[in-house]
């Protein structure tokens, strides 16, 4: 069975230093062998990746770059967390996306599904999460994805 650090660095992917929350709130919460991660951005390198609606000039495909970006930023997240070590995750439980769309735009699953599919891909079994993909108006400095997750740990 393969390392979580063994399948990022085949997804040649490192994880980043955690994004500095935007707001009043932190970047996560640590709760007995639970881990609430806030929600994240498509925040890369201190830069976000990508603002505006699906729907309306943004494309699938980049909105599911996008979700990607903020699961890297959610198992940033994570590593702290669990100081370092990866291996202490038992269970991805739920990821939620939210995705700025138009109102005829209904392909918010696919979307997400950048998210769902690299926890999947990191996380090997562990990464099977329930899941919510919810169309909204307006997100935080527009971007045009935001996920959350709820991670079981030891």
């Amino acid at each position: 069975m393969s390392t979580i650090a063994e399948n990022l660095k085949n997804l040649g992917v490192v994880l980043p230093q955690p994004p500095t929350p935007l707001a009043s709130y932190v970047g996560f919460v640590r709760h007995g062998d639970l881990v609430f991660v806030s929600g994240q951005i498509p925040l890369k390198d201190g830069a976000i990746t990508q603002t505006g609606l699906l729907g309306a000039g943004v494309s699938v495909e980049e909105g599911i770059a996008a979700a990607k970006i903020c699961a890297i930023n959610i198992l940033a997240q994570v590593n702290i967390a669990c100081e370092g070590d990866l291996e202490r995750i038992v269970k991805c439980i739920k990821l939620g996306g939210f995705v700025a769309s138009t109102p005829e735009f209904g392909d918010q699953p696919k979307v997400i599904n950048g998210a769902s599919d690299f926890i999947g891909q990191a996380l090997g079994e562990r990464g099977a999460h329930a899941r919510a993909a919810v169309g909204v108006a307006a997100l935080p400095s527009n971007v045009s994805v935001e996920v959350e997750a709820i991670f079981a740990v030891r």
